[in-house]
């Protein structure tokens, strides 16, 4: 399974976060990597300056470590989470 790289992507694993609680920010920064998650408050900030591939990569990444309860998804949600589960990052 891959994940095509688009902005709709982008906009499907912003939701995802969203949906559990999360906020998405881009901001610049010096970070390296780019996602940078700040726990306690539930915040993730993105690199505005990285590429496309880049957020969608580091957002996936980010999920796949998260604990999350599943029941908040939709179906096709969960569809998708489950699909990112699967998925080997390689752009």
């Amino acid at each position: 399974m891959s994940i095509s790289v688009t902005n709709h992507t982008l906009e499907k694993l912003e939701l995802l976060l969203t949906t559990i609680g999360y906020k998405v920010r881009y901001e610049k920064g010096n970070f390296k990597t780019g996602t940078c998650l700040i726990e306690h408050s539930k915040m993730v900030v993105v690199n505005k300056f990285s590429n496309l591939e880049s957020k969608i990569g580091s957002l996936i990444d980010l999920i796949k470590v998260l604990e999350i309860d599943e029941s908040v998804f939709s179906e096709k949600q969960k569809q998708f989470y489950y699909s990112l589960l699967q998925t080997s990052i390689s752009f």
